[in-house]
C-alpha cells in the first residue's frame, strides 16, 4: 500500500543524460551506452521519503525538438518535474525557457507543480560550461523549486534529486 503515487516528468535537451539518470535511479547502475529516447519512456519506482511509501511514475521525454509536441499531453496529470541540463553544454540550459513554457502552458494556475533544475554530468567538471552559481541564478530567475548537480556515472545526488522532488510533491499534496 502506498501513501502517495506521483507522476513526474523528466525533460530537457537531447543528450543531457535524462535516460541515464533515470536508469541510475532505478537500478543504481551506470549505463554509458543508452539509446536515444524516441518519444517518451515510462518507468516506475517505489521509495520511502519522510516515512511515507511513494510510487513514482517517471516519464522520460526524448529531448529532440521533433518530440516536443508530445510533452503537453504527458504533462497533464503530472505532479512535478525535473529539468535536466548538461553542465558541459551551455546551450542545454539556454533552452530552459522553451521547455518551461511548454510545461507551464499545461499547468492550471491553482496547481502546485514543483520543478527542480538538475545539472547533469557533474563528474565532467573539468569540461564545465555552466557554473553551479550560474545554474542557481538561472533556476532562481525562472521561479523553480530547486537546483542540484548530479552525476549518473558516480551516482552523486541521484537519489537526493528524486527524494527532493518527492518531498516537495508530498508537502504540496498535504495542503489539499
Amino acid at each position: 500500500m502506498y501513501d502517495a503515487t506521483f507522476k513526474i516528468i523528466i525533460f530537457g535537451d537531447a543528450g543531457c543524460g535524462k535516460t541515464t539518470l533515470t536508469q541510475r535511479f532505478l537500478t543504481n547502475l551506470f549505463v554509458s551506452d543508452s539509446k536515444m529516447t524516441i518519444g517518451v519512456d515510462f518507468e516506475v519506482k517505489s521509495l520511502e521519503v519522510d516515512k511515507q511509501k511513494v510510487k513514482l511514475q517517471i516519464w522520460d521525454f526524448g529531448g529532440e525538438e521533433r518530440f516536443r509536441f508530445l510533452l503537453p499531453t504527458y504533462v497533464r496529470g503530472a505532479r512535478g518535474g525535473l529539468f535536466l541540463f548538461d553542465i558541459t553544454n551551455y546551450s542545454s540550459i539556454a533552452h530552459i525557457d522553451d521547455w518551461l513554457s511548454v510545461i507551464r502552458k499545461e499547468i492550471r494556475a491553482e496547481d502546485v507543480f514543483p520543478i527542480i533544475v538538475a545539472g547533469g554530468k557533474a563528474d565532467l567538471a573539468e569540461n564545465r560550461e555552466v557554473s553551479a552559481e550560474e545554474g542557481i541564478k538561472i533556476a532562481k530567475s525562472r521561479n523553480v523549486d530547486g537546483f542540484i548537480e548530479t552525476s549518473s556515472k558516480t551516482g552523486e545526488n541521484v537519489e537526493k534529486t528524486f527524494e527532493a522532488l518527492t518531498r516537495l510533491m508530498l508537502n504540496n499534496s498535504q495542503r489539499y
